[in-house]
């Protein structure tokens, strides 16, 4: 199943907003993602991150209610093989 899971960003790399990536750690496992789609994304932010991009911005409290969802279902464990 392809599911958007959320992360935190960490850093920001890249001014041209079609160009700009993040590094995304999504609960230790850190990666980096486009953030094309979500131009006003900032440093502490989390976002929603579907095969590379990040597609939406989310609270905290829905990031970790979303995180914890995927983790019971087994859904993390692609994360940790790439």
């Amino acid at each position: 199943m392809c599911l958007a899971v959320p992360g935190k960003i960490e850093s920001i790399e890249g001014a041209e907003p079609m160009l700009r990536t993040g590094r995304v750690s999504f609960g230790g496992i850190v990666k980096t993602v486009s953030l094309a789609y979500v131009p006003e994304a900032r440093i502490g932010d989390y976002v929603l991150v579907h095969v590379g991009f990040a597609i939406s911005i989310v609270d905290e409290k829905e990031a970790a209610q979303v995180f914890a969802y995927l983790e019971e279902m087994g859904e993390l464990k692609e994360l940790e093989g790439t």
